[in-house]
């Protein structure tokens, strides 16, 4: 049919393909595998007010402000800081964490918004 076309493709030729697609998707991958935590701010509180993630993970914190007014959530210990406009969400990664207990806080709030992160 097309005599420039060969039946049979070179070994090289899938062996750099197969690359190719492994390298464009492989972080995609790791992506989508992130582990993923809601942590709502409520009446100036976290909720839940502590949370398990695993150790030597990188995960990724979804903060859910259902106060009217914006909170900053901090870790001097997770070395992060966010402000969450009021009626909003923010997402922040940390990790990976050795065990232990990481604390953050509610900057606006101090008093009433604490929290622990676990890591086990």
């Amino acid at each position: 049919m097309f005599p420039f076309v060969s039946k049979e493709i070179p070994v090289k030729t899938t062996l750099m393909a197969a690359l190719l697609i492994g390298a464009f998707t492989t972080p995609l991958l790791a992506r989508a595998e992130t582990p993923e935590f809601t942590i709502v701010i409520k009446d100036h509180r976290f909720e839940p007010a502590e949370i398990v993630v695993p150790a030597e993970t990188k995960v990724k914190l979804v903060i859910d402000n259902r106060d009217a007014t914006p909170e900053e959530f901090e870790s001097h210990e997770l070395r992060r800081e966010k402000v969450i406009a009021g009626g909003s969400k923010a997402s922040v990664w940390v990790g990976p964490l050795k065990p232990g207990t990481y604390a953050f806080f509610g900057e606006y709030h101090e008093d009433t918004a604490k929290g622990r992160l676990i890591v086990k």
